[in-house]
């Protein structure tokens, strides 16, 4: 048989797993449709991150005659202390919190993983110095050091927050992908790699990474979770400057400034900001739960 022949052969068998792949995608969401919901409501928040500022002039105009004025088809969810519609700054105020998580899960997801699939494989002395690394890191509270860095840093970017919430979150990650490497290192496959003479990168890149990838991906979707909780906490507790419009610098006035709590003015600008955090996160937890059928063959035949 000609190389000619083998080339078309391997391309069709190619696209005949991408077919049944897409049909299994297909099979389990329809299994349970409120995976669909968790879709819709992802691809909602990711339109209203990218083009919701667009849908907005750059200052929202303010109706001093209806301070803290409650929902209307005109302000669904009323106006705040300054009489800004309500949904509008949920809206514009999007964009920083998701853009802070996925810069976050993007940085907690490649170190995390790199270093756990790298320490994992090779084991002996680089495992040894990367987990010593990893165990300082785990280490190091968060919150205090967030504390002093918020003394000489505005992070008034959404891609310095990520960086930060990255930088400190990447250690639980690299543990637990090192756990999964040590027991993916052993099987056939990988050994036979090493009998060819593959080199590491090629190895790691091509045998492990394809096999770790369904909860890696699942990881990064919880690592944005998580970054969302963090960032909204601490605008909310005021250790960050108010210089950025966010759900958490919502949340800080309605509270604070509004008295939500105390009085029923201000509650719809409390509730519209933690009814967008719940349904980020039934969101992700759908879509979760969704990969975790999708990935593993043993829940897809139950």
């Amino acid at each position: 048989m000609t190389a000619s022949t083998i080339m078309p052969e391997a391309r069709s068998a190619s696209a005949a797993l991408r077919r049944n792949f897409w049909r299994g995608v297909w099979r389990v969401m329809k299994r349970k449709p409120s995976r669909m919901v968790g879709v819709v409501i992802m691809a909602g928040f990711a339109f209203m991150g990218i083009f919701g500022p667009m849908l907005y002039p750059e200052r929202l105009p303010r109706d001093t005659s209806a301070l803290y004025a409650a929902p209307s088809w005109a302000h669904p969810f009323g106006t705040d202390f300054e009489g800004t519609d309500v949904l509008a700054l949920v809206v514009t105020g999007a964009r920083y919190v998701l853009l802070t998580g996925l810069v976050t899960a993007v940085i907690t997801v490649v170190l995390g993983a790199g270093i756990g699939l790298f320490a994992g494989f090779r084991r002996g002395r680089w495992d040894s110095v990367l987990m010593r690394i990893t165990d300082m890191k785990l280490t190091i509270p968060g919150l205090p050091l967030l504390l002093v860095l918020s003394t000489i840093w505005k992070f008034t970017s959404a891609i310095e927050m990520g960086l930060v919430l990255g930088l400190l979150g990447w250690g639980g990650v690299a543990r637990a992908v090192r756990s999964q490497t040590l027991s993916l290192r052993e099987r056939g496959f990988v050994e036979a790699a090493r009998g060819l003479g593959l080199s590491t990168p090629h190895i790691i890149g091509r045998e492990l990474l394809p096999s770790m990838a369904p909860y890696i991906a699942m990881n990064m979707l919880i690592a944005v979770t998580g970054a969302v909780y963090a960032q909204v906490g601490l605008f909310f507790l005021g250790v960050l400057p108010f210089e950025a419009n966010n759900w958490g610098v919502m949340l800080n006035l309605a509270v604070f400034g509004g008295g939500a709590l105390t009085t029923t003015a201000a509650l719809p600008y409390l509730l519209a900001p933690l009814l967008a955090i719940l349904l980020l996160t039934l969101g992700i937890v759908l879509v979760v739960d969704a990969m975790d059928e999708i990935f593993n063959p043993r829940l897809r035949e139950e």
